[in-house]
């Protein structure tokens, strides 16, 4: 008896994890199928990031496009608030001159890019699409200005720190996702 079940196990085993990779196939098909048609929509949308960022997100699982764009409007949000956490760390290292300014700026921009991207969820969610993608629109916008920031800063603030650079391209790159994923609603 000990046998034929130790038999067994390998072959459960195997079915399970088969039912398992099966699962997460079916699952990643409707990330992968919406950003491969967001991508084929718009050449801006970055088809690997689309699929990257989407799939991590536990609301992604069975979310049509709808609930795709609002997704994407979510991890706007998230990387924004986290953007506002790093210059504030940064800036509590105590940086001089133009850096410091410049900080407190990318600060309050992307506080205020995280709103945006807040409220793109919520018209998307009320199926105000234009308004949505203007907010994305606006987020994206708001991040670009941090990097203004610096520019415009003294010489010790020529550009911006790469943990804050880093989440000026994220949220540009997001933007485009959720704004392409929302064009294939309308």
């Amino acid at each position: 008896m000990m046998t034929m079940l130790m038999m067994m196990k390998p072959c459960y085993t195997a079915a399970l994890l088969a039912v398992a990779v099966l699962g997460v196939a079916f699952v990643d098909a409707t990330v992968v199928t919406t950003c491969r048609a967001a991508a084929d929509a718009d050449a801006r949308v970055d088809y690997g990031f689309c699929v990257a960022e989407l799939g991590k997100h536990h609301d992604s699982p069975g979310a049509d496009a709808w609930g795709l764009a609002k997704v994407a409007a979510l991890t706007g949000v998230v990387d924004a608030d986290n953007a506002a956490y790093d210059a504030r760390d940064l800036l509590a290292k105590g940086p001089g001159g133009g850096a410091a300014a410049a900080l407190a700026r990318c600060g309050e921009l992307y506080r205020a890019a995280g709103f945006a991207f807040a409220e793109a969820h919520d018209d998307i969610n009320a199926r105000d699409y234009a308004a949505g993608k203007g907010k994305a629109a606006d987020a994206a916008s708001l991040a670009r200005q941090c990097d203004a920031a610096f520019a415009a800063g003294k010489d010790d603030a020529a550009a911006a720190p790469p943990v804050i650079a880093q989440h000026g391209s994220y949220a540009a790159r997001i933007a485009i996702v959720c704004t392409a994923i929302t064009n294939l609603i309308e």
